[in-house]
């Protein structure tokens, strides 16, 4: 199906792509991963052609099509949603309206022209879907959970709303080839898991890159990592959990080489140390005897010492070399020490007959109006809610998009007030939000500057804080403007913790994160000691870190166990 060959890609003096070769076969499903950054957008790109490598090549099977999902639509896009769907399928509205034409000419005069012209138009669409195309993305809106007319412009759309308009026009045209960056941003748990069960079913070939494990343990059956210091890929038979575990194996095995190489280089070098000092004693020990005789034969002995010794120098700059053995690199991890913070009532959080419906012409998070019934009375988004969030809790707020966990933690915050109910924040509880945009951090100062800011610390005792969070050296001088979507979330936390927060609330923190980066944020987590409320659809995550799950349920919020008591409900 698709053949790479020796490819690299430069940017300036920067390698991205550095002799890139892999196949993937027919109906296969490949998980490609790597760091935020590493060049995993690049590589699709120059697959579609929108890029082109300096050297190497792209071969694709003869009339294979390819459906490329990037991130996000443009914001300016003047069709309606269903229009944009449609244009995945290349001519479709073209042949549909030329269709529609033809038959009313043909109710206007059925002569044999107007009978053949409306044959031949008919055929071509149908060969491209026909009306069966309507109930497809039907179908595939629903799956994606992107409920609205399909005449809904554009324009009016979230920019949660656009990734799954986005996502729905490349499934729609059902490609040989599936090309998706990102796909599971801004699907919620139900989407994931439709998506899922379509790749699964898909019976083209498809490159996924996500940062969600569970995704691709369901979806692919090769990994392929592109490694961000020698931009070179390595290939894993098996989902991502056997990545994990082939990679982990592996580390092991260079570490015991590794280390088996420095204990031969160490003796090498002793040997040839001893030998040199063997020769210079022979060389010196036996000049002042008068036995010329004696003084030769140690001469030639000596060379011979100094002749071996050379050679096991050449040995070790052999293996210092051409033969090297790299130990391998060392992941950091956030080692978080949290300082002493109030401890608080047992209860952080009670919501009491608490509800909340949008009025007044007010918009909801995703700038969506606010909601009405048929009478054009305001909705609501949910009511009579009674939970307690307890202290050292990790509750994960798990729901449809739309459904009101965005709101719910602006009135938890004191953000934004409930229509009615109650909201009590226990004593000495101090709450900290982290929403899911990152406006409010300064686009032109730098981590250090900001953390400053806050806390009365010099600027030794800052950067080692921040080391902390994984910026280290020159790195805390670093322009926020010019950091990742995960370094701007890990000082986004920082800045909670050097707050003295003793609450977090926390929206979608890890939705554009890396796997690792992912790892580290949730060890920063569970070294808090505080309570934790945070909304994400990640099922791995969940599974691993939570307590427990609010979820909105029949038009209130419910508390469940897990998930799998979540999934009976």
């Amino acid at each position: 199906m698709l053949q790479i060959s020796n490819m690299t890609k430069s940017y300036a003096a920067q390698t991205v792509l550095d002799d890139i070769s892999f196949t993937v076969s027919a109906r296969e499903h490949v998980g490609l991963i790597g760091p935020n950054g590493c060049g995993k957008t690049t590589l699709l790109r120059i697959i579609t052609g929108q890029e082109q490598p300096e050297r190497g090549r792209v071969n694709l099977d003869a009339h294979a099509t390819v459906g490329y999902l990037a991130q996000g639509i443009a914001f300016d896009d003047p069709r309606t949603i269903g229009e944009y769907i449609r244009a995945g399928i290349v001519g479709y509205d073209d042949a549909r309206r030329q269709v529609e034409v033809l038959a009313a000419r043909m109710a206007q005069s059925s002569s044999q022209e107007n009978v053949d012209a409306y044959d031949a138009a008919f055929t071509r669409f149908e060969s491209l879907g026909g009306y069966a195309v309507d109930h497809r993305a039907k179908a595939i809106l629903a799956g994606l959970g992107l409920d609205v007319p399909q005449d809904t412009p554009i324009t009016k759309l979230s920019g949660g709303q656009r990734a799954r308009g986005g996502l729905a026009q490349v499934l729609i045209a059902e490609p040989n080839l599936l090309l998706l960056d990102e796909p599971t941003n801004h699907l919620d748990i139900t989407a994931l898991e439709w998506l899922e069960r379509f790749i699964v079913n898909y019976r083209g070939a498809a490159i996924i890159v996500s940062h969600d494990w569970t995704f691709l343990d369901a979806t692919v059956a090769r990994i392929l990592e592109l490694d961000d210091k020698t931009h070179r890929v390595t290939e894993y038979v098996g989902n991502y959990t056997d990545y994990v575990e082939a990679k982990s194996l592996a580390r092991e095995k260079q570490f015991e080489q590794w280390q088996d190489q420095q204990d031969e280089i160490l003796q090498l070098q002793n040997a040839a140390r001893h030998l040199r000092g063997i020769a210079k004693f022979r060389k010196g020990g036996k000049a002042d005897t008068g036995d010329k005789f004696a003084k030769g034969f140690f001469a030639n002995r000596g060379l011979e010492t100094v002749k071996r010794a050379k050679q096991i120098e050449r040995r070790v700059e052999r293996l210092l070399t051409e033969e090297k053995i790299d130990k391998p690199q060392r992941t950091w991890e956030m080692k978080l020490e949290f300082g002493p913070m109030p401890r608080g009532g047992q209860i952080v959080v009670a919501l009491e007959d608490l509800g909340f419906r949008f009025g007044n012409g007010e918009r909801d998070q995703a700038g969506r109006p606010d909601r009405r019934d048929q009478a054009g009375r305001a909705t609501w988004l949910f009511r009579h809610v009674d939970l307690t969030l307890q202290h050292g809790e990790r509750i994960a707020l798990v729901g449809p998009n739309g459904s009101g966990k965005t709101t719910l933690l602006n009135i938890i915050a004191g953000e934004l007030p409930p229509t009615e109910g109650n909201l009590r924040i226990g004593a000495n509880v101090k709450v900290g939000y982290m929403p899911q945009e990152q406006q409010s951090l300064d686009a032109h100062t730098t981590p250090l500057a900001l953390i400053r800011g806050i806390a009365s610390m010099d600027e030794t005792e800052t950067r080692n804080f921040l080391h902390y969070f994984l910026f280290a050296g020159d790195g805390v001088f670093t322009p926020i403007a010019s950091l990742s979507y995960g370094e701007r979330a890990r000082l986004l936390l920082a800045r909670l913790v050097v707050s003295g927060v003793n609450c977090l609330l926390l929206d979608e923190p890890i939705n554009h994160l890396d796997i690792p980066s992912r790892a580290r944020f949730q060890s920063a987590l569970e070294a808090f000691p505080g309570t934790i409320l945070i909304a994400t659809h990640d099922r791995a995550f969940i599974d691993q870190f939570a307590t427990g799950i609010w979820s909105p349920r029949a038009g209130t919020i419910k508390r469940f166990l897990d998930r799998e008591e979540l999934n009976r409900e």
